[in-house]
């Protein structure tokens, strides 16, 4: 799996097309993301003692990896990979090939 925590990706595909955010958290078995303010879900709360009245929260539903895009200077663009002279291997943007640092 190409993307990883903190990438700023957009969506590609769906009811959310063209919104951009964080990875928050990545699921390579399920090959699903959960990206930062995208996808938003409504959950019931029981009351607890933080939350004494209970109620409606709002949380980030997870994506599948196939909707969304990896962004690189503020554009799309795939992810390769490259070994160096030294041999480290290293990802690389498979439209500018420079390297991409997280």
């Amino acid at each position: 799996m190409k993307i990883k925590k903190s990438m700023v990706v957009r969506v590609v595909a769906g009811n959310f097309k063209g919104m951009e955010g964080k990875v928050l958290k990545v699921f390579p078995k399920d090959n699903r993301v959960i990206v930062e303010g995208v996808n938003l879900i409504k959950r019931s709360t029981r009351p607890t003692q933080e939350n004494p009245s209970g109620g409606f929260i709002e949380k980030e539903a997870s994506l599948h990896i196939s909707n969304i895009s990896a962004l690189h200077n503020g554009e799309q663009t795939k992810i390769g990979y490259k070994f160096l002279e030294d041999g480290t291997k290293v990802r690389i943007s498979k439209k500018t090939g420079s390297e991409i640092n997280i």
